[in-house]
């Protein structure tokens, strides 16, 4: 697989199959798929989503990563909407490594 990434404002997300990267002003922060889970909330009633990426598994998570986006921001990102999607496919196993 190509790496994939994306910039979000200040943040860099990068992807190469295994691991997420998110680096940026506070750091950087990596999420292996077989230790983490996505989870995308939304549209809410006006639109907005939040996008959650966990360390961890769903029955036992860890620290979270938390970022919501108003309507239509989200629908500005759509680098970042294509790399949570292959980042989902990954953790589900439906993409191979």
């Amino acid at each position: 697989m190509d790496e994939v990434t994306t910039v979000v404002d200040s943040q860099l997300y990068s992807f190469d199959g295994r691991v997420l990267e998110v680096f940026g002003a506070g750091g950087a922060a990596r999420f292996h798929v077989r230790n983490m889970h996505l989870r995308i909330d939304g549209p809410d009633r006006k639109g907005n989503r939040t996008v959650r990426i966990c360390h961890g598994r769903p029955d036992a998570p860890a620290g979270c990563h938390l970022w919501r986006y108003s309507a239509a921001r989200w629908s500005e990102l759509t680098g970042l909407v294509e790399l949570l999607r292959v980042v989902q496919a990954a953790v589900d196993g439906d993409c191979p490594p």
